[in-house]
């Protein structure tokens, strides 16, 4: 509770003032039937009045006018009730929502703190599913609670200690349903946990594979799989549909077992209770009153076990919110010694790292890698796909981190940055170009939020894309659709580009960003790389030699180990995988025989 109390706090009125509200609809319930009682007993029957009755009769008299009184009564009890249902189910209504968005935003920011591996564990799928059903089964069964909570306890109490006092041996029916009710609550509480928890993996399940096929809908129609994905998301369809009737069986059954025991508890009282009202032991009115209040005992037990059904749903989304938000990314800044220092330089340097993305595995990805690149320098990196090229860069802003070694910006340890000041000094194009829904100049600009109209248009220039940008008839204000949909290969990677040098970054790191560019186009960018950011180091990762053959160095990489270190010249005269590189992409020399 200390956990979810963090989510109530700042809205204790709306817990508070809620169930009150409920309560007041309560005692008008528990109320009225004992107002029609005393019509028919009083009223009606003119039954000799004691108490509180007969000072009612003295000032109206008996008959019309005390039937009057009393339905003024009843008027003024339900208006009463009216206030107080409102009341309740507004401030559960605000009392859950903002119990519900406050919970949703903690999760929403805990997996923004996620390391890569983290978001691997989860999957994408689960995340979604955790953020948006999980969490609204949660404002669902709070919600509930506040409006269920105290009226049902309420109701059932108010009603029990009623009907005794209007007739003790026919309660005694009523104690004998309750006893068998709960024992039905207990048993679907006991099974409805585990059924509500695989009803929500089920969910994450159909999550993704609705996200992939969405996603990649272009693969899919390309490769002619519509059939074969309709296929498969029918069989997550199917499954979650069978786990999910699975999980809802406990409330069709429910139903009609509540059904029949109110049917059979209510014959029971009208043939005991006829019979006493025969015998004249027992009034017509108290009759009437008393069957209303075994309605109300019937009706607020099933109201608890659909709150302790909802419950067991709400404990299973609960347990998946709570992974979430106790799930210890292995990448933080906790322990950081030097979070007020920033990246000035960009001196880059590895020392003896090594890893692997499973740690139990004996295979490594990276292997003894050791290297220095200076300030300013243009370093390139290539070697055969799969050969850790991408693993290796995304260590320096530490989307990874390594499991021996040390990786050092300016001389610092990497770990000793505050992550915001390291990855702030470094601008990286990934390998997967990724745009957000919005404007070009919305996702520019998230390279630097403050930057002008000129800086834009010049980081655009520099990239290569202003050209393109240009002739959309919006120009910068074009809209660019989810993952950059609408745009080509090549124009979505020049964004890219554009993004990261607006950040004016002391590192930049290209991973294969030009592959859908033409030679000449990248060969104007990077001679706006050597021109605009002359005092940055840059990296890049390259397939095509001519990307890398003018830089200060070239690092060289096979099987997650470093083969060699040189320029161009050195390399094509001393290194196996690069000349193999190089002359698979060019003519071949003339071998002399």
């Amino acid at each position: 509770m200390k956990r979810w109390f963090k989510y109530i706090k700042p809205y204790l009125p709306f817990f508070i003032i809620g169930p009150v509200c409920m309560i007041v609809e309560v005692i008008g319930e528990i109320f009225m039937p004992k107002f029609l009682s005393m019509i028919i007993d009083y009223g009606y029957y003119n039954k000799e009045a004691t108490g509180f009755v007969k000072a009612i009769t003295d000032i109206t008299g008996p008959g019309r006018n005390f039937i009057l009184a009393i339905m003024g009564l009843m008027i003024l009890t339900a208006i009463m009730m009216m206030v107080g249902g409102i009341g309740g189910a507004y401030f559960g209504a605000k009392a859950s929502v903002n119990f519900a968005a406050d919970l949703r935003s903690d999760v929403y920011k805990c997996v923004q703190k996620f390391s890569f591996s983290s978001i691997d564990k989860f999957s994408t799928g689960s995340l979604v599913t955790r953020l948006t059903n999980d969490v609204t089964q949660m404002q669902n069964f709070v919600n509930m609670l506040l409006r269920m909570a105290l009226r049902s306890p309420g109701m059932l109490i108010g009603a029990f200690i009623m009907s005794l006092t209007i007739n003790p041996k026919l309660t005694s029916i009523i104690a004998v349903s309750i006893v068998i009710l709960i024992t039905c609550i207990i048993i679907i509480i006991g099974k409805g946990f585990s059924r509500f928890s695989a009803m929500q993996t089920k969910i994450d399940n159909l999550n993704t594979v609705a996200q992939e096929n969405i996603t990649n809908v272009r693969v899919v129609k390309s490769f002619v799989r519509e059939d074969y994905e309709t296929k498969k998301f029918a069989e997550a369809n199917a499954d979650l549909k069978k786990t999910s009737f699975r999980a809802m069986s406990l409330m069709i059954f429910m139903s009609p077992i509540m059904t029949i025991l109110m049917n059979l508890t209510s014959v029971a009282i009208l043939w005991f209770g006829g019979n006493m009202v025969v015998n004249s032991s027992m009034t017509a009115g108290d009759l009437s009153a008393f069957i209303t209040y075994v309605t109300q005992i019937l009706s607020s037990l099933m109201m608890v076990t659909m709150l302790f059904i909802n419950l067991s749903r709400a404990l299973a989304s609960g347990k998946r919110i709570v992974e979430v938000l106790d799930e210890k990314t292995d990448i933080s800044d906790e322990n950081a010694r030097c979070k007020n220092t920033t990246v000035e330089k960009g001196d880059i340097e590895f020392r003896n790292v090594s890893f692997r993305y499973y740690k139990t595995s004996e295979e490594k990805v990276l292997s003894d890698i050791s290297f220095k690149i200076n300030a300013g320098e243009t370093v390139g990196i290539i070697g055969s796909t799969g050969c850790g090229k991408s693993t290796l860069v995304s260590m320096i802003p530490r989307l990874y981190d390594a499991d021996e070694g040390e990786v050092l910006v300016d001389g610092v340890n990497v770990k000793d940055y505050s992550l915001y000041n390291l990855r702030e000094g470094i601008g990286m194009v990934l390998q997967k170009n990724l745009l957000f829904s919005g404007t070009i100049k919305d996702n520019l600009l998230w390279g630097n939020d403050t930057a002008t109209e000129e800086e834009i248009i010049k980081a655009a220039e520099h990239a290569q894309a202003d050209k393109f940008v240009t002739e959309f008839e919006k120009g910068y204000d074009h809209d660019i659709d989810q993952g950059g949909t609408n745009v080509s290969g090549g124009q979505k990677q020049r964004l890219c580009i554009a993004r990261a040098l607006l950040k004016k970054p002391k590192i930049l790191i290209l991973d294969d960003s030009t592959s859908a560019v033409d030679t000449a186009t990248e060969a104007r960018i990077r001679s706006a790389f050597r021109s605009e950011l002359n005092e940055s180091t840059k990296i890049i990762i390259a397939q095509r030699i001519s990307s890398v053959i003018d830089a200060d160095k070239i690092i060289v990489m096979n099987n997650g180990v470093i083969t060699g270190i040189g320029t161009h010249d050195k390399l094509i005269n001393s290194n196996t995988e690069y000349q193999e590189i190089y002359y698979s992409q060019t003519e071949k020399p003339e071998v002399n025989e």
